[in-house]
């Protein structure tokens, strides 16, 4: 007499009749639960539990590998956008530029700093507690019709930050890389304040500077051929130069500076445990000395009261 044949359900669908069995926790599982492995099949929580044992690639200063580089394709499409915005809304020029001290008069005008200002002037700038220009003003870039360069000016950036964001992003990683842009803007921002609080600046070539001198750290970190790289950098800093006459070389090298001391604590910090810390402090002291600068540096321009 044949014995009765045990019917096996899979352990996701107890409903669904099925014979065959996980290769890696031997539960049996249905046609949709089923996952093409080396050998046979897995089910999905197989998969799952396999994909998180897996060594992920790391970049050499620790980010995630990415083939794409979408911070760079995010940011010049901030940075068209906001020109887009410019060219319908003037005045957010004049709202947002990288402005450390000014006045604005009863007739409308942009007037240069005294303090005590007369009376019907009303501060504008650093000196009125507009922090966010430190940033903002890195996302702003000429008008068709002005300064030197006039739509140069954006296009320049935006090509320089084509062709060095899509060498750098992918030695760093997204988030490292971001938080290079981010700073090296900030950092020709502050140096700014510190040299010509007058002046109204704006423009993405603080940050292209700070990435352009991450490209020279990180390609001597990796051990590449250095020629083709000291071309570059011999190149960038004779812009430097030549660009003093016709543009704000103080965001240029503040850039320069901030950009290098990064990419440096990125590209040198211990590759163990201690390196994601290493790499933040170096980050946080940078925003610490930044700030301190800025706050003293419009501490003195208003005799001694620090705005809020």
């Amino acid at each position: 007499m044949d014995s009765e044949s045990t019917v096996t359900t899979c352990y996701r669908h107890p409903q669904v009749e099925c014979h065959v069995r996980c290769t890696r926790c031997e539960r049996y599982i249905c046609p949709d639960c089923m996952r093409e492995a080396a050998v046979g099949h897995q089910c999905p929580a197989c998969v799952r539990e396999g994909a998180r044992s897996v060594r992920q690639a790391r970049t050499l200063v620790g980010g995630r590998v990415s083939a794409v580089p979408v911070v760079t394709y995010v940011l010049i499409a901030v940075n068209v956008l906001v020109y887009l915005a410019e060219l319908v809304r003037p005045e957010i020029v004049d709202r947002f530029a990288m402005v450390g001290a000014g006045l604005l008069g009863p007739d409308g005008e942009h007037y240069l700093w005294v303090d005590p200002h007369p009376a019907g002037f009303t501060p504008e700038g650093l000196v009125d507690g507009e922090w966010y220009r430190l940033l903002t003003g890195a996302f702003l870039h000429l008008p068709p019709t002005g300064g030197t360069f006039g739509v140069f000016h954006v296009v320049m950036n935006m090509v320089a930050l084509w062709n060095l964001g899509r060498l750098v992003e992918p030695m760093l990683g997204r988030v490292h890389y971001l938080a290079l842009y981010l700073l090296s803007a900030l950092g020709g921002s502050v140096l700014v304040l510190l040299i010509a609080p007058e002046d109204a600046v704006v423009g993405a070539s603080g940050a292209v500077f700070g990435i352009g001198a991450a490209y020279y750290v990180m390609a001597r970190r990796i051990g590449v051929d250095m020629g083709q790289v000291n071309r570059f950098m011999a190149g960038l800093l004779l812009w430097l130069v030549v660009s003093a006459v016709v543009t704000s070389w103080e965001g240029h090298l503040g850039g320069l500076l901030a950009g290098g001391v990064v990419a440096l604590a990125f590209a040198y910090a211990p590759r163990d445990g201690r390196r994601t810390l290493v790499q933040v402090g170096a980050c946080g002291v940078l925003v610490v000395v930044l700030a301190v600068a800025a706050v003293a540096k419009v501490s003195a321009l208003t005799g001694g009261g620090v705005p809020q």
